[in-house]
C-alpha cells in the first residue's frame, strides 16, 4: 500500500486557488507559500508533489551562486 503524499494537501489547494482565479499564479501566492513551506519539511523524493518546488529551490540556488561568482 502506497503513503499519501505528506503534501498533497497544499498541492490540492494551489489547484483550486489556481482555477478560481483563472491561473492567475500572483492571486494564489499564499497557497505556494505553504506549498514551498511543505516541501522543506520533507526530504527530497518523499513528497511526489514537491518535484517542481525542488527544480525551482536548485535553480534560485543556481542562480545565486552564478550572481556572487
Amino acid at each position: 500500500m502506497s503513503r499519501k503524499d505528506p503534501c498533497q494537501k497544499q498541492a490540492c489547494e494551489i489547484q483550486k486557488c489556481l482555477q478560481a482565479n483563472n491561473y492567475v499564479e500572483s492571486k494564489c501566492e499564499a497557497a505556494l507559500q505553504e506549498m514551498r513551506k511543505c516541501c522543506a519539511r520533507f526530504t527530497k523524493g518523499r513528497s511526489v508533489c514537491c518535484s517542481g518546488f525542488e527544480r525551482e529551490e536548485m535553480e534560485r540556488e543556481k542562480a545565486k551562486l552564478t550572481s556572487k561568482g
